[in-house]
């Protein structure tokens, strides 16, 4: 993985863009993409819960609704209106006070224990490997990077963690880009970083809006994987849509006859 990683522009089978552009990388989002969240979450709301609180009951709904509070708490970060540190702070008390425990006197203690039951946890999803083998053996295969809201750091560990590090020419955050998705300079910035034009790059997400149809509007090619199986009428007719990423080589394919060959093509 680097952080100054060109593509180099070859020759040869290539995947092929809906506008005969060269897909010369594909980006994944990595939370709920390339590794399972909500499985972590899952396991650290129930093992910190009742550690803090033993006999406490627990409820079917805990883990959504840590799931929930991150989704109230973190824009707030991603706007400059609180640092890192204090959105933390802030869901693990709103979590807490919905939850009746008592909130914790040094929150920062409280959290960072919270963190050792989600690390503990941390897997990638079992389609991943094998897809991202498929890809690897494409002609002129596409690079592979990530691109992501999370912190570089732990977005680092995670993907060290789960054994893909060594898989992804780079690994781009708000860090580094200067942007969080859905800005239109994210991508492009992320583009730029791998000596792209945003139309030589495909986006793999979990986020409709972050990871497919924003990234569409920037140039770049959305896919959008809906491992959940959202509601109908939730998708966007201009944005693929999987939900598995084993289907991801059958819908670059679909772009372009010429993705896996004639023999895959025919």
């Amino acid at each position: 993985m680097s952080g100054g990683f060109t593509v180099r522009k070859r020759a040869g089978n290539t995947p092929q863009s809906r506008w005969g552009l060269v897909i010369r990388a594909i980006l994944f989002d990595l939370d709920e993409t390339l590794f399972d969240h909500r499985r972590a979450v899952a396991h650290a709301a129930t093992r910190w819960t009742e550690s803090v609180c033993p006999g406490h009951e627990l409820l079917p709904e805990t883990p959504a609704l840590w799931l929930d509070l991150e989704d109230k708490h973190v824009p707030a970060w991603q706007a400059g209106e609180c640092s890192f540190a204090e959105q933390r702070r802030r869901r693990l008390r709103e979590f807490c006070r919905r939850l009746g425990l008592p909130e914790p006197s040094d929150p920062d203690a409280a959290f960072a224990g919270f963190l050792t039951h989600y690390e503990s946890a941390w897997a990638a999803f079992t389609d991943v490997p094998e897809t991202l083998d498929a890809l690897a053996a494409l002609d002129d295969a596409p690079a592979l990077g990530v691109l992501t809201n999370g912190v570089a750091v732990q977005q680092e560990a995670k993907l060290r963690r789960i054994g893909l590090m060594d898989r992804m020419e780079v690994v781009l955050t708000p860090d580094t880009l200067g942007a969080f998705k859905p800005s239109p300079r994210c991508y492009h910035e992320a583009a730029a970083k791998l000596g792209l034009r945003p139309q030589e790059v495909l986006m793999v997400g979990d986020n409709l809006l972050l990871d497919a149809v924003a990234p569409t509007r920037a140039g770049m090619h959305g896919v959008w994987l809906d491992r959940y199986r959202a509601e109908p009428g939730t998708s966007s007719p201009a944005v693929t849509r999987i939900t598995t990423l084993r289907d991801l080589p059958d819908a670059l394919a679909a772009l372009s006859p010429r993705l896996l060959g004639p023999s895959r093509a025919a």
